[in-house]
């Protein structure tokens, strides 16, 4: 397996801990103080990444009232997609002064692009790596023209079929791309667990052959931490300041202590995960006490002969497994043993 790409010198392999992605959408609520807060914060609880949304309302839809483009359902209910987007929207004029303070606190900063010029103004701030958000994975045109630019390139595959993923992941190719992730997501805001089937990250990994993780939108990490031992190395989680806020994304993200467990866990999770081994490990060495073994049980003189009444299989280990009980019968001593002495075949003639 030699899987892996490398973000701002970050290397993320099948071996690494997770990239931890803060994904901050819309959760600056139209204040930039509230971006520059958000950014630190992701930094001061160990995440690699902070992430923004490289849009207009323009360059998603149009300003139209008809059915076809008003939200009937969830937790946008009752909008229009245009008045949505120009709600939830990073401003343009925002991005270098956000990618600098980024920089300034040591913390990568990427987006996802909707469109062409999105990912022109993202050149101009040398993006180091882009997203391509769930709902653009059919967006091929999209997919290819940030596969142009030769950096890093993660996929969320919400809503799209194997067929889809299979597209998307040979045009990004096709392009050029030449550090391809995906991530397993559900787009649902919340999404619930039972929807998630992270089950498929393995089989993500074994039919696509690159690294994997999973964009999460479910309301606790408990979902992403599990992933982890399936095979993801990337976790994008929504992270706000305050959940309560009432921003468009702010009831499904994580906060600052959320972020922090997430990280902890992770680490945890990927040490636990270790390697295939079978030997003692190191915290078990001193239990050898509490499992059974062959003791002599009697002061026993040279050239004696072993039998069941000087011989037991008692605690601690230190002696012969007790499964060479019956290959060590009716053999003589080689020496005088005392008792309480543990069986080994030296003693043994």
């Amino acid at each position: 397996m030699n899987r892996k790409i490398i973000i701002n010198g970050r290397v993320i392999s099948d071996t690494s801990e997770p990239y931890i992605i803060a994904e901050m959408s819309a959760n600056h609520n139209g204040d930039i103080e509230n971006a520059y807060k958000i950014i630190f914060e992701a930094k001061k609880a160990g995440a690699d990444a902070i992430k923004i949304q490289t849009y207009t309302a323009d360059t998603l839809t149009v300003d139209s009232k008809l059915p076809d483009f008003m939200i009937e359902e969830g937790l946008w209910k009752g909008q229009s997609l245009y008045d949505l987007y120009k709600s939830a929207y990073t401003p343009w004029e925002w991005h270098k002064p956000m990618f600098d303070y980024a920089k300034s606190q040591k913390i990568t900063m990427f987006s996802s692009p909707f469109d062409k010029t999105a990912v022109d103004l993202l050149e101009d701030l040398n993006a180091p790596a882009y997203k391509i958000a769930s709902f653009e994975a059919i967006d091929l045109e999209l997919i290819k023209y940030v596969a142009s630019t030769l950096k890093p390139m993660i996929i969320s595959t919400g809503m799209a079929n194997f067929e889809e993923i299979q597209e998307a992941i040979e045009t990004a190719y096709e392009g050029g791309c030449k550090q391809l992730a995906i991530l397993h997501c559900v787009s649902g805001y919340p999404a619930p667990p039972d929807n998630y089937n992270i089950k498929t990250i393995r089989d993500m990994i074994k039919k696509f052959d690159l690294i994997t993780g999973l964009s999460d939108h479910t309301l606790d990490n408990t979902t992403a931490i599990a992933s982890i031992s399936l095979g993801a190395r990337i976790i994008e989680k929504h992270f706000t300041i305050d959940r309560t806020r009432g921003g468009p994304d702010d009831s499904f993200s994580m906060e600052p202590s959320d972020l922090v467990d997430l990280i902890k866990c992770s680490k945890t999770a990927t040490k636990a995960l270790g390697r295939v081994t079978y030997k003692l490990k190191s915290s078990e060495k001193e239990n050898i006490k509490f499992r059974r073994s062959l003791y002599f049980i009697k002061n026993i003189k040279a050239g004696t002969s072993i039998t069941k009444e000087c011989i037991r299989s008692i605690r601690p280990g230190y002696g012969l497994k007790p499964k060479y009980l019956n290959k060590i019968l009716g053999k003589k001593t080689k020496q005088n043993i005392k008792a309480n002495t543990p069986v080994s075949f030296d003693m043994i003639e």
